[in-house]
């Protein structure tokens, strides 16, 4: 069992609870809170035996809308004289072996026919169990009557189960314990000890002498003093309806034809749908937030190669700079070179006693001046050359007294490669006249 302070906090709802008795129905409401019970309301429906059933249930219907309980299921405690109640020892017996157990002892319970008894059981501890039996036909005639008025039932059960219950909502499990009150039936006498978990009868007798049978019967110190529970049984038994959980399951009602009636009863299935609700909407949800994540990763891992990046970048402008400097360099050797193999052809082209005074080299064309027998054979031989073309004179040749003075232009060309280079060299005109 629980211990108090957490059934306390478990302890939450509201019940009603039905006693029948021999004419008259007393019905009570009870709010259930961690700070303990509080009756609503208690209302007799008198003479329900012989009204009908559709008019005293309007009564009943009209109390419950009056105390907002209108959905609730009421606990029924059937007339204690009319059940058997026993509590009997199924020592070593597991929960799961247990019912076809008291099923099993069921005719030693009782003395009806066989199909003529409706059995109610619940553990009470490791190894008593209490059990209630009740004769078919009065069973059924509750039934009908209860469906006839329109009222949910959640249970048929007995005082002595919705007593027990009760005690343990409100405090802990006492050692022993003898209490008594007067019924339409008789006085009713309700008892706990070590040697007999429960104790529940009826007596046509003074009370002194009730207590004394059942003292004798509980094995308890005969000074031992009644107690007042401060409860009615129809009380007990709306605290049970209000919390089912934590109440013997003493139910002499089908299962199948039980009315539930607490609000909670729906908590699991709203927490399933909300989680429902959350993997539907993760799973809709998962492919963005994927790739929200993916993207997210993609940019923090394209800035941490960001400065690599950057610097291959400038590795590859770099070597492009140095290619450029490198194919401007190896032009510059070619110039060089270009510029050597002109002057050695020209020193060749212009053998003693003709010369050069002058020679201006450019990128395209190159200038001559100087002196020769006969100038103006020199075009041709200048446009032979691979390396020159389209050469003229610049200036009208001059005549001294042996030779002609000369100045010709002629274009560059660059070579062929399969221009063979001059062999040998007369001379360079380096040039001067003085």
């Amino acid at each position: 069992m629980l211990p108090l302070s957490i059934r306390k906090w478990m302890a939450f709802g509201s019940g009603v609870g039905i006693e029948v008795g021999p004419a008259d129905l007393t019905v009570s409401v009870v709010r259930m809170r961690p700070s303990g019970a509080q009756v609503l309301g208690v209302e007799t429906i008198e003479n329900f035996r012989g009204r009908p059933a559709a008019e005293w249930g309007r009564q009943y219907a009209e109390f419950l809308k009056k105390h907002r309980v209108g959905h609730v299921a009421a606990v029924v405690l059937v007339p204690r004289q009319e059940v058997i109640v026993r509590t009997v020892p199924f020592p070593g017996v597991k929960d799961a072996e247990l019912a076809a157990a008291v099923n099993y002892q069921l005719d030693a319970l009782h003395p009806y026919e066989e199909d003529d008894a409706v059995l109610a059981w619940a553990r009470l501890d490791a190894v008593h169990v209490l059990v209630g039996v009740i004769r078919r036909q009065l069973f059924e005639q509750y039934q009908a009557l209860f469906a006839e008025a329109g009222v949910k039932v959640a249970s048929f059960t007995f005082s002595a189960a919705a007593i027990r219950s009760a005690i343990r909502l409100v405090d802990d499990p006492p050692g022993q314990l003898l209490s008594g009150q007067a019924t339409a039936d008789g006085f009713e006498v309700y008892g706990e000890s070590e040697a007999k978990p429960v104790f529940s009868a009826v007596f046509d007798m003074a009370p002194e002498r009730a207590y004394a049978f059942a003292t004798a019967e509980l094995r308890l110190p005969a000074e031992t003093e009644p107690r007042d529970l401060g409860i009615g049984l129809s009380q007990a038994a709306a605290m049970a309806s209000a919390c089912p959980g934590l109440s013997l399951d003493a139910n002499l009602l089908p299962e199948a034809q039980r009315r539930a009636s607490s609000k909670l009863r729906y908590v699991p299935t709203a927490v399933l749908g909300v989680v429902l609700t959350g993997l539907c909407g993760a799973i809709l949800l998962h492919k963005p937030y994927d790739e929200k994540v993916y993207r997210e990763a993609l940019v923090a891992e394209l800035a941490a190669t960001e400065p690599l990046s950057s610097r291959v970048g400038k590795l590859d402008v770099n070597i492009d700079k140095t290619r450029k400097r490198v194919a401007l360099l190896d032009e510059f050797r070619r110039r060089t070179r270009a510029d050597l193999d002109l002057v050695l052809e020209l020193t060749n082209t212009f053998p003693p006693p003709a010369f050069l005074s002058g020679l201006d080299v450019a990128r395209d064309n190159v200038t001559l001046t100087g002196e020769a027998e006969q100038a103006a054979p020199l075009l041709r031989v200048l446009d032979s050359s691979p390396r020159l073309a389209g050469s003229e004179f610049i200036t009208p040749i001059g005549r001294l007294a042996t030779s002609e003075v000369f100045r010709i232009r002629s274009q560059r060309e660059s070579p062929s490669p399969a221009a063979s280079a001059p062999e040998g060299a007369k001379g360079i005109v380096a040039a001067v006249k003085p």
